[in-house]
């Protein structure tokens, strides 16, 4: 994967520092759904997850006059703001969890009678999660996803929903890059074996 680059996002960030508020209603707008579900299908809770993206929605609201895409690595293009943001939710989960792992129904309802399964009907740019055509796909996904290990679905949804290279993921997770592509390598065998009758 190549490495990563500017996007729209970190002129934006620069502009709302500056005291646009438009730009950080555009922000949110191109990337509340897409962290919300990465929050969502972390915790498996929609008030924890609705909670946990505001907390990270303030926090980019308080260091954007500090904002600045920091280098990935040396030699390397800065980070996109995607992933900082994405980081900043990694964080925040992680907290979350070391203080209690909260489980859900995949049919019990979210809001206004959404459940989890429903949330992937939204569009999602990786492997399987582009396939989903049908509701009890979207449920057989969501138990395949929860059945991984924590760190290979940490990964995985870094990856499907940040957006994130494989270096940005093992930068957010603390560990090294092999260890990060490792940790894809396995979530994506392990949902294929899980999921290769929906193809």
């Amino acid at each position: 994967m190549p490495a990563p680059v500017a996007s729209a996002d970190e002129p934006l960030m620069r502009a709302y520092a500056a005291g646009d508020a438009s730009a950080f209603e555009t922000l949110y707008d191109r990337h509340q759904l897409r962290l919300w579900r990465y929050l969502l299908r972390s915790v498996g809770d929609a008030a924890t997850a609705d909670e946990l993206a505001q907390d990270v929605w303030l926090r980019v609201a308080r260091e954007a006059p500090r904002y600045t895409p920091s280098a990935a690595a040396p030699g390397r293009p800065p980070a996109r703001f995607t992933t900082w943001l994405f980081t900043l939710a990694h964080h925040r989960v992680v907290d979350h969890l070391r203080r209690q792992r909260p489980t859900l129904s995949l049919d019990e309802p979210l809001h206004d009678e959404l459940t989890l399964a429903d949330t992937l009907a939204a569009p999602s740019g990786f492997g399987p999660l582009r396939q989903i055509e049908t509701r009890q796909q979207a449920v057989q996904l969501l138990a395949a996803l929860d059945a991984l290990p924590p760190e290979q679905r940490t990964a995985f949804l870094l990856q499907a929903e940040g957006e994130m290279s494989v270096a940005e993921i093992a930068s957010t997770t603390g560990v090294g890059l092999e260890t990060a592509r490792s940790r894809l390598r396995y979530a994506r065998a392990a949902l294929r074996r899980k999921l290769e009758h929906l193809a």
